[in-house]
């Protein structure tokens, strides 16, 4: 029979949060220093990803931005590849196959990105947290500090802290908004008065205020109360799922032992420290099993394999682990659930490649010029204005012409007679359709357009043409 958890209680755990105090006050989380190897791996895959994010806006081929998420002109790069409002379906595609590798992912190896890989682990974990023992020392000497009266040297370390979460917070707002509309942009908007790139400067001042607010004071509650991850797991996770586990058929029943003196009493290897609830980020008891507020950070898993060094006991205790993997002695990674994401996933993946190679290197919209529907001319003509924009979605300059596919119809370019469009660009134009009054014969008329390049039709435009029927 499967051995279950005897300290799991939830009546008790699972109705409140770690962080929340029975009054409805917050319990600030003093998280202890850990060392170990976990944490050490942790640290180095974490300067290896800061570099990349940093580095990322900075990127460029063939002058052209490597990732940008440009959501305010609705233009995306994602690894050079540039998406237009135009490629919509391919962006839902791409969010698709995204959402569907986080279910299998999750699935398979639980929370692990949270606590390798998510930026906000990243910054609070790597970055502020270190500067805080820095700067005020260890869990127990912060609790001192913040709890004591207003000296001068709390007055210092708080100053010193706070100047340097701000700078910090402003590199991070700076890259933030160089990731939405480039690196260029954000140079003009730092070195030009704010009055020229007001929303702009607005923005960054924005983002980075966010940013000191969630990590000076916010801190874990942004992946306990406003991250939807931890929730999904609740549907996502199974027993086969791996996750930062406690071993209860192992360690259980709890009590302190000594190094050499473990025959006294028939004991778990638990010792029952609390070691492992001191060091966690988000302040809950791992032992309790799996829990919505544990981000997978392993600092758990190396203050107690620090502890069973200690006292002779093999380590592990708190390991990566699924339930069955504890209850019965196995692992099994490809369950139905598994094979069934995977085929989902493959299938997407499929289709995305597919759509990829048979998108459009040209496209245009026309849309009617608003606020306006017909003008009659001297000359006894008619004419409509609408607007254009074209995408070029190559990386060579194209010139476009345009004309009408239905006879009658004169196309009257403004300004340019043709359409010169850059790589990897947007013009947006505007014309005339132009037809003899007396030629009008309903109040609206559909006209197809063929869009040309070199001479040849590379798409075929819909729209509709509206004047006063002709008298007779």
């Amino acid at each position: 029979m499967a051995k279950k958890n005897p300290h799991l209680n939830p009546e008790t755990f699972r109705d409140s949060l770690g962080t929340v105090k029975d009054d409805g006050k917050r319990f600030w989380v003093y998280p202890k220093k850990v060392s170990g190897v976990f944490y050490k791996y942790r640290t180095y895959l974490s300067w290896l990803l800061l570099a990349i994010l940093f580095a990322g806006p900075f990127i460029k081929v063939d002058g052209r931005p490597w990732l940008l998420f440009n959501i305010f002109e609705r233009k995306f790069i994602i690894f050079g590849a540039v998406f237009w409002p135009q490629d919509t379906h391919l962006l839902i595609f791409l969010l698709l196959i995204l959402f569907v590798f986080i279910i299998l992912f999750t699935v398979i190896f639980g929370r692990i990105w949270c606590g390798w890989a998510c930026p906000q682990t990243l910054f609070m974990e790597m970055v502020f947290r270190k500067i805080e023992y820095l700067i005020e020392g260890d869990a127990n000497k912060q609790r001192a500090l913040n709890e004591g009266p207003w000296t001068s040297e709390k007055i210092t370390k708080k100053g010193i802290k706070l100047f340097v979460f701000g700078i910090i917070s402003l590199m991070i707002g700076h890259l933030v908004m160089a990731y939405l509309i480039g690196v260029d942009q954000v140079k003009q908007i730092v070195t030009q008065p704010p009055s020229e790139h007001l929303a702009g400067f607005i923005g960054l001042v924005a983002f980075s205020g966010i940013f000191m607010f969630v990590f000076s004071w916010f801190r874990e509650q942004a992946c306990i109360v406003v991250c939807p991850y931890g929730r999904l797991q609740g549907v996502l996770l199974d027993n086969s799922s791996i996750n930062v586990m406690y071993d209860y058929v192992r360690g259980e029943p709890r009590g302190p032992i000594r190094k050499k003196q473990v025959a006294e009493a028939p004991k778990g290897d638990c010792v029952d420290c609390n070691l492992c609830v001191q060091v966690c980020p988000t302040g809950i008891d791992i032992r309790n099993g799996i829990q919505m507020e544990c981000v997978n950070c392993t600092a758990c898993i190396d203050a107690c394999d620090d502890v069973m060094e200690k006292v002779d006991r093999p380590k592990g205790l708190i390991r990566y682990a699924s339930e069955n993997s504890i209850q019965e002695g196995f692992q099994e990674l490809f369950t139905g659930r598994v094979k069934a994401y995977s085929v989902v996933l493959l299938l997407l993946i499929v289709g995305f490649i597919s759509l990829i190679a048979t998108r459009d290197e040209l496209s245009a919209t026309v849309t009617r010029f608003p606020g306006m529907t017909y003008q009659m001319r001297d000359n006894g003509t008619v004419s409509n204005l609408y607007q254009i924009t074209l995408i070029n979605k190559t990386f060579k300059p194209q010139t476009v012409d345009l004309k009408s596919l239905v006879p009658g119809f004169e196309v009257e370019m403004v300004g340019d007679q043709h359409w010169v469009l850059e790589p990897q660009s947007k013009v947006e134009g505007r014309f005339f359709l132009v037809k003899s009054q007396n030629e009008v014969l309903t109040p609206q008329q559909k006209v197809d357009l063929s869009l040309l390049h070199n001479g040849v039709e590379i798409d075929e435009i819909n729209t509709s043409f509206m004047a006063p029927v002709a008298t007779k």
